[in-house]
């Protein structure tokens, strides 16, 4: 069955009736995420500009605290937290259900595995990309068999993240056919994660979600 994912005027309608006891910090985490899941509603035909935009959305939502950890640790830590928090099992329903075949796509291409870009640069230690490759599948087949939701956001997320620094920097030709079903599927399955991702972080507006790296400054 398709998850039913809420929209820009649920989101907005939701944060504008329990906003009030929020905490400053959290509050403006949700109304610049829900900001541009509006923008991103109103893209229908780019889907390299519909990505980015919803990958601004997931960054505003999760990411920009200040923290030490690395990029894929903090991904981690961020969706074992939603999951706990998802008692109807939205989050697993998209991912076991509604994209299991363009993630699957995503988890066996190796032009978003970011060691094979290593390997092609010929940096240090990229040497056995394919090995760490062929570990990445594995780990992805054993999280399919133990319907482990959180290893395989994980996955995906770390894949799409590759898949954005292309775009950002400059790695890629607007509108060409060479990446187009990438950048259309992972559109797709933002567009299903991110909004029910930040309905869940409703849930529970008290708990610890980190500073946002650049708050509102007065004056």
């Amino acid at each position: 069955m398709t998850v039913e994912c809420p929209d820009f005027e649920t989101l907005k309608s939701r944060q504008r009736a329990e906003r009030d006891p929020w905490p400053t910090s959290f509050g403006l985490r949700i109304h610049r995420a829900i900001s541009w899941i509006k923008r991103a509603e109103q893209e229908k035909e780019d889907p390299a500009a519909a990505f980015l935009v919803l990958w601004i959305a997931f960054n505003a939502a999760y990411g920009g605290e200040r923290n030490t950890v690395g990029e894929r640790d903090a991904f981690e830590t961020f969706f074992h937290r939603l999951c706990r928090l998802d008692g109807a099992k939205r989050l697993y329903d998209i991912v076991w259900n509604d994209y299991p075949g363009p993630i699957r796509l995503f988890l066996e291409n190796r032009y978003v595995f970011a060691p094979f870009w290593a390997h092609v640069h010929s940096e240090q230690g990229a040497h056995d990309w394919q090995e760490r490759f062929d570990a990445a599948k594995r780990r992805f087949h054993r999280a399919l068999r133990d319907l482990d939701t959180v290893a395989v956001l994980s996955l995906v997320f770390d894949r799409l993240y590759v898949l954005r620094n292309q775009l950002i920097h400059g790695g890629s030709t607007w509108g060409s056919k060479v990446n187009r079903d990438q950048l259309r599927d992972g559109a797709a399955i933002l567009s299903s994660i991110i909004p029910v991702m930040i309905d869940l972080m409703m849930n529970e507006p008290d708990s610890e979600w980190g500073l946002p790296m650049y708050p509102v400054v007065e004056g």
